[in-house]
Order: C-alpha cells, then sequence, then structure tokens
C-alpha cells in the first residue's frame, strides 16, 4: 500500500497510551503505522503522568480495510492499549454538519413582542394582501431549497433519500461557507416525478430558489422542466448545470491555451445522463456546433431507437451533425475535446491518439476517472478531473453558490442559458492570463474572489434579459 494512495476520506483517530518510561515506543508505534501505508497527519496528547501517556494519532488510510490494517498493527505492539478507534469522517458528521440560528436578539419582552406574537400578526397580514412581500419580509430573501430523493448520489446510485442525507447537509455547507446562502435539507422518499413535482410546488412559498440534487436520469429533466413552467423563483439542477457551467469555464481557459475557437471543436461526450446533455447545451450555446455524445450502446444519432428516452431524442435532433453511428472507437479520431460523464477506465490511451493534436481530456468519473492522468499524460496537452488530489478540478462548488447568491440578491425569476455562460465566463476569468498554464485552467474551490464575481455576472445578465425583479439587495 503506497502512501499516495491514503486520503483524508478514510482517516482515522487512534487513541493509544504508552508507558512513560519505555524509550522509543512512539517511534515503534509510528512505524507499525508506515510499514502498512498509513500515513499520520496529526499527533495530540491527550493526558500525561509519571507512568502513562496518552495520545490521539490521525492517520490517512486508503480504504476502510487499510484502516483496519492500521488498527492491527498498533494493536500487535504489546507495550500500547488502544483505548479507541474511530472514523473521523463518521465523527465529523455526528448530529448533522448544519443548525439553524437567529439573526436577531430575542432578550426581552419587548424583542418577544416585535419578532413573534403580537407584532408578526402585522407582517403576515401584509403579506396575505401582497404575497411578493415575502421575498423582503421572510427567510425566502436567502433561502434555497435542496431537494433530493437519493437515486443519483454519487458513486453510490440509488441509495434513497435517507441515504441521500448526508450530501444534501454538505451542500448546505458549502451554500453558506461559498456564497453566504442559508439552504434546508428536503429529502422526498418517492422516484415519481409527479409528486416530487407537487412536493416541490407545495413548499416553494417558504423558499428564494431550488437546488435539485441527486435525483436520476430521465427523471431530473421532467421535474426540473415541469417546475420552471410553474414557479417563479430559480429552479436548478446542480448535477446538470453546475457541472456543465464549471467545464465551459475550464474549456473556455483550455481554448486559450491551444488558441482554438468554439466553431471548431469536435466534443466526444461519454455518458449522455443528466450531467451529459447539460454540458452538452451550454458548449452548443457557447458555439460549438460538433459534439457526438455515447451512451453504453454507443453514438447518439437522428434515428436510433435502442436505449431511448425523451431526452436522448431530443439529443439526437440537435447533435451529431453528421449523424455518426458505432462506438466510441469510431467516433473519436480527430476530436478535440473527450468529455468523460461515464464511469471508471473507459476511456484508453489508443483511443486517445487518435484525437486531434493537443488533445484536451476531461476525465469527470468520480472517485475513478474515466483514464487516470498519469496514464493520459504523455498524450494530452490538458487534462481535467473531478478530483481534488490532480490539478484542475473541475467541481460544482465553484459555480452553484454564487449562481444562487446572485439570483437572490435581484430577485431573479429563473435561471437562464445566458446566466449559465454568463457564470462561466465570470469563473474562467478569476484565472488571469499570467496564471493561466495547462495545469491551472480553472480557479481553485478556495478561491474566495469566485462566488462575487459569479453572483455579479448572474446580477447583470437576469437584469439585462429582464428577469430580475430589483436593481440592489434591497428589496
Amino acid at each position: 500500500m503506497s502512501r499516495t494512495s491514503t486520503s483524508a476520506q478514510y482517516s482515522v483517530t487512534i487513541r493509544v497510551e504508552l508507558a512513560a518510561a519505555e524509550p522509543n515506543l512512539f517511534g515503534r508505534l509510528a512505524g507499525a503505522i508506515g510499514e502498512v501505508g498509513g500515513e499520520i497527519t496529526a499527533v495530540d496528547i491527550v493526558s500525561a503522568d509519571d507512568t502513562k501517556l496518552v495520545r490521539d494519532i490521525a492517520v490517512d488510510a486508503a480504504s476502510p480495510e487499510h484502516a483496519d490494517d492500521i488498527r492491527r498493527a498498533v494493536e500487535a505492539i504489546p507495550e500500547i492499549a488502544v483505548l479507541s478507534f474511530a472514523d473521523r469522517t463518521f465523527q465529523l458528521h455526528h448530529g448533522g454538519k448544519i443548525e439553524m440560528a437567529t439573526r436577531i436578539p430575542l432578550k426581552t419582552r419587548e424583542d418577544l413582542s416585535i419578532a413573534y406574537m403580537p407584532g408578526v400578526a402585522e407582517v403576515c397580514s401584509a403579506i396575505a394582501e401582497d404575497p411578493a412581500r415575502a421575498l423582503g419580509l421572510t427567510m425566502k430573501r436567502n433561502m434555497v431549497a435542496v431537494i433530493t430523493n437519493g437515486t443519483a448520489v454519487p458513486g453510490l446510485g440509488g441509495i434513497g433519500a435517507a441515504g441521500g442525507m448526508p450530501g444534501m447537509g454538505g451542500k448546505g455547507m458549502l451554500f453558506k461557507e461559498f456564497g453566504n446562502v442559508d439552504s434546508y435539507a428536503i429529502c422526498v422518499d418517492s422516484k415519481d416525478p409527479q409528486e416530487i413535482i407537487d412536493i416541490c410546488a407545495a413548499v416553494a412559498p417558504a423558499f428564494g430558489g431550488i437546488n435539485l440534487e441527486d435525483i436520476g436520469a430521465p427523471t431530473c429533466f421532467e421535474v426540473e422542466d415541469r417546475l420552471k413552467e410553474m414557479l417563479d423563483i430559480p429552479v436548478f439542477h446542480d448535477d446538470q448545470h453546475g457541472t456543465a457551467i464549471v467545464t465551459l469555464a475550464a474549456f473556455i481557459n483550455a481554448l486559450k491555451l491551444t488558441g482554438r475557437t468554439m466553431e471548431e471543436q469536435k466534443v466526444v461526450v461519454s455518458g449522455v445522463g443528466a450531467s451529459g446533455v447539460a454540458c452538452s447545451k451550454i458548449l452548443m450555446n457557447a458555439g460549438v456546433t460538433n459534439i457526438i455524445g455515447c451512451d453504453t450502446r454507443g453514438a447518439i444519432y437522428k434515428g436510433r431507437t435502442e436505449n431511448m428516452n425523451f431526452m436522448k431524442e431530443w439529443y439526437a435532433d440537435n447533435t451529431n451533425p453528421e449523424g455518426i453511428q458505432g462506438s466510441l472507437d469510431d467516433v473519436i479520431e480527430g476530436a478535440t475535446l473527450f468529455l468523460g460523464l461515464s464511469g471508471p477506465d473507459t476511456f484508453k490511451v489508443d483511443q486517445l491518439k487518435r484525437m486531434a493534436d493537443d488533445p484536451i481530456v476531461f476525465a469527470m468519473a468520480n472517485p475513478t476517472p474515466e483514464i487516470m492522468p498519469e496514464v493520459a499524460a504523455p498524450y494530452v496537452r490538458i487534462m481535467a478531473t473531478g478530483r481534488s488530489d490532480y490539478p484542475n478540478q473541475i467541481n460544482n462548488v465553484l459555480a452553484f453558490p454564487g449562481i444562487f447568491r446572485g439570483a437572490l440578491d435581484c430577485g431573479a425569476r429563473a435561471i437562464s442559458e445566458g446566466m449559465k455562460v454568463a457564470a462561466a465566463e465570470a469563473i474562467a476569468a478569476c484565472v488571469s492570463d499570467d496564471e493561466l498554464n495547462e495545469e491551472y485552467i480553472i480557479p481553485s474551490v478556495f478561491n474566495r474572489s469566485v462566488a462575487p464575481a459569479v453572483a455579479r455576472a448572474v446580477i447583470d445578465q437576469a437584469t439585462a434579459e429582464g428577469l430580475a425583479r430589483f436593481e440592489t439587495e434591497s428589496v
């Protein structure tokens, strides 16, 4: 087991008791962990006296099974007692990751009378007379519903609404941390598109926007499209559009390095699910005219009947202008961008070598991409993945906090295609010409200038399209 294969995802905390008088005992402990491939990341003293020393050892592992190996290696040292062994990821999630907090003090009778009864009755009556005032007088002004049914959880698939809940809590953290947007997770125990639509529509009055998450295709398309028709608040399926926006941002900067235009591109998309369709749409809106999508049955083309649905029918009608048929092998010839949104190890070196000069590969399957960067390195000009441990991570957190921040601030009625392209251009612009290189085409997720830049671009575009209710942050 190599040290480079370890990850904080599988980190553990081992609390051990060591005899104080035993020389080099901690060195033996560290050596035992290292021999089985564990990586010590932190050591803390819990307590100490003349006879014993209690320490917490944080160790990164490569898998749950590897963590068990590390535990056994430590337990095999007779002079060391293992007092506890805890998975740090489970510890972090204990009790959930977000909480609700009040925005105003509640210390006196007057505070209570104004914030609740009897004063709140006046505000309720004002909203009843003019429901639009809810946007300025309630939490709706800065509150997004994060809604899932747990049918397409990344890396896990259809694990259900309850299983999807930790991801929704994580989404709430990212909304607050990067966009100062409040959110609430709603996990719907249903696979029926109409039932999901009805639930979303019923709770919509309390929210300034709806972020759909981890809902499988083709249900996600129907749910989003219907809600956009029914509601006057932004409805955004992040698995589709967040991925698409950041993909376009990365592609804009990649093309600056290769010196090509959007119109010159031949793009092959592997995986025509929610994100594959959305990425194709935004690339088309940006000027790409030659896109060929492949699923498990090969290229999608007009007239294909096998393994189709209403969204793939749309895809067939609007892509693959030459009607090319066959497998990924048959369509990859001369492609300038391979866009992977499928599964691990599904793109091979032989296929990469048949792309155009200076090929661009965005292999975004997680946790294992379609082709590993170290495998592609000798043949690719620019490489991006969805992983944080390689350069050029295409991560949705660059998009959705700023998009909703801007949409809420201007009271947007929807998030248009133009707003998505504007957001992508803003993300791309966060990498200056001086910084731009093959291993830095997309800003870091911790670049705090990204969300404000995206918000500003979204506000400007919404205003230009007549989708903004107001011009400033004041209602």
